[in-house]
């Protein structure tokens, strides 16, 4: 069987997504990276901040549509929320494994059934009951916490606090944009991202003083950061666009996967025999409230 017919039996949106999860996965290595580097979260955010920026605008300008929306104070909530929703994620990602910081990202779709449950008046049905129950049991499972495991934390709380409220932040996002969709187009709602994200971390930078001059090569980096998160964001676009889109977001998760790899390969981290544990059950609790059909 050829190249040509193999690809044609894995449907369009399912590619896309894999190349989706591909681009998410090297954009938080070139985060980690970069972070290595000494070079600090703001200013990554920053970097990606400015190369989405320029991305997006030149998106709006070829649909020839105005740039600033209607509905310009959710837009800039949505912003908001994922500009620090993003400062955590990158924290996280900089300070925990790779495979651990994947992970717990993944515990947005929780957060977002409970607030279109409080924001959007939809029902919580039993598969998201079920992915309540499996994302908390295997939270629970990875970050060992003291009072239950005893001896130490196997990861920082600093970090998967952040990690949490990234996802959290993620989430209040993603509903804003649900919202969003019916009225707005969606390059406007992807630009105000960028837009809102470079002045607040540009502004946090000059306040707290941490800007550091990065090398080429490091800059090189940071380029990339803004490139593969736009290949991220181009892949889940499209895989959404098509028809088998309820399929093609399972494979969202293969980023969990390639996360391990290139957590090992990079950076020689392994993932313990707790990560793979809590992270199935928070995968499969996911996977549970996407595919369960009533």
């Amino acid at each position: 069987m050829n190249t040509a017919a193999s690809a044609s039996l894995v449907p369009i949106g399912v590619r896309y997504m894999l190349l989706s999860a591909l681009g998410f996965a090297l954009m938080a290595v070139c985060v980690k990276a970069v972070s290595l580097q000494g070079i600090p979260v703001l200013e990554i955010v920053a970097a990606r901040a400015f190369v989405s920026l320029l991305i997006s605008y030149v998106d709006v300008k070829r649909k020839g549509i105005s740039v600033w929306g209607e509905r310009h104070a959710l837009l800039t909530a949505r912003g908001v929320a994922g500009t620090f929703a993003l400062i955590c994620v990158y924290y996280s990602v900089s300070t925990l494994p790779l495979a651990e910081a994947t992970i717990l990202q993944y515990l947005y779709p929780l957060f977002t059934a409970l607030l279109a449950l409080l924001f959007l008046n939809e029902r919580v049905q039993r598969a998201t009951a079920l992915c309540l129950l499996l994302s908390i049991t295997g939270l629970i499972v990875i970050v060992r916490p003291e009072f239950l495991f005893g001896g130490t934390m196997t990861l920082p709380i600093l970090s998967v606090t952040a990690a949490l409220v990234g996802a959290f932040g993620s989430a209040v996002a993603y509903v804003l944009v649900r919202r969003l969709s019916q009225s707005e187009d969606s390059s406007v709602i992807i630009f105000y991202f960028p837009l809102i994200a470079l002045p607040i971390s540009l502004t946090l930078i000059v306040i707290q003083n941490t800007f550091v001059m990065p090398s080429l090569s490091t800059l090189a980096l940071l380029l990339l950061v803004g490139v593969f998160t736009q290949v991220g964001q181009v892949g889940l676009t499209k895989a959404m666009q098509t028809e088998e889109a309820g399929k093609a977001s399972a494979y969202a998760y293969v980023q969990v996967i390639f996360s391990m790899l290139l957590g090992w390969i990079c950076f020689a981290e392994i993932p313990t025999l707790w990560t793979w544990v809590g992270g199935s059950l928070i995968i499969l609790g996911a996977l549970i409230n996407l595919l369960w059909k009533r």
